[in-house]
């Protein structure tokens, strides 16, 4: 029976390379989350818009990204989006990491149409006479939504977000498919310079778990902190 060994993975060459990947993998999770939200809020915000057409576009952006696998956003974003830009730029791309940015682009545009209904869940919610409260003070439907609804609905919207960044978190090993050095490349990448896959494979479980137990963590910390109530 084969014997495993963790301890080349602890310090050396694959140990940096595995560290590397988590750190990469933790970067396009914030900075996709970063990106995601204020995208989520615009979107929810205009399902609700008074005007049919804001409306028809949000539901035509939120179902069509939905309704495709992550893989295949990426796969588009990688290798077909760039065939509609002149040679020059699509070489200049690839020439400077357009991995990462296709990863992120996917990611963004994939976790927002998700948080985008939590928001928007958030957002209906809140009784409707706050909105014509609002009105009646003489403010748009714009002002009324970033200074009456949204400050409302946050309690509300946070812990389903926190859920999805939970997802986002796991969603970014998918970005391996397109090159992306993250944690779940390097883990294999170990596994065909080793032969090792038990102990690459197994780093790699150990790192999304511990991930994902601090972002579920803050999220118990919060609900304690901050419990929902009705409005």
């Amino acid at each position: 029976m084969k014997n495993f060994d963790l301890s080349m993975l602890l310090s050396g060459q694959y140990h940096e390379w595995l560290v590397s990947g988590i750190f990469l993998s933790v970067q396009l999770a914030l900075i996709t989350l970063v990106l995601a939200v204020p995208l989520a809020i615009a979107i929810a915000t205009l399902r609700m818009a008074p005007f049919a057409i804001l409306r028809g576009i949000a539901i035509t952006y939120v179902e069509a990204i939905r309704n495709v696998p992550l893989l295949a956003h990426m796969l588009f974003w990688y290798f077909g989006a760039p065939e509609f830009l002149p040679d020059g730029i699509k070489e200049w791309l690839y020439d400077h990491n357009f991995e990462a940015a296709s990863a992120v682009v996917a990611l963004v545009l994939y976790t927002a149409a998700f948080m985008s209904e939590d928001i928007r869940s958030g957002l209906r919610s809140i009784p409707k006479e706050q909105m014509e409260a609002g009105r009646t003070l003489g403010f748009g439907f714009m002002k009324t939504m970033r200074l009456v609804i949204l400050p409302q609905s946050l309690r509300i919207t946070v812990p389903p977000l926190i859920n999805q960044t939970l997802n986002l978190w796991k969603n970014t090993s998918i970005a391996m498919v397109i090159g992306v050095a993250e944690l779940m490349y390097q883990a294999q990448q170990v596994e065909s310079s080793t032969f090792r896959g038990f102990e690459s494979f197994a780093f790699a479980t150990a790192g999304y778990i511990t991930v994902s137990l601090l972002i579920y963590g803050f999220s118990l910390i919060y609900q304690q902190r901050y419990p929902v109530r009705s409005v």
